[in-house]
């Protein structure tokens, strides 16, 4: 099926509801936009949060692990 969809001078569209719905897009979203060689192809896509660790984070990770293993007896 075929959609006319405007873009206004920011560069911004709207896909057509029944797209949406038949797609599954709800709400506010991502999509990751491919050029190919037969135009723009639009593909689901997400966005995960990242946290980037100082060496002072990962010295509280293994400080962290160290007293976890303290409770356990390991027997040989």
């Amino acid at each position: 099926m075929k959609n006319v969809i405007n873009i206004n001078a920011r560069g911004t569209l709207t896909l057509p509801k029944a797209l949406r719905a038949r797609l599954g897009i709800r709400g506010e979203g991502h999509l990751i936009a491919e050029e190919t060689s037969e135009g723009i192809v639009l593909k689901a896509g997400v966005a995960f949060p990242i946290e980037m660790y100082t060496d002072e984070r990962i010295a509280e990770f293994q400080r962290n692990n160290e007293d976890a293993l303290k409770k356990f007896s390991f027997k040989k």
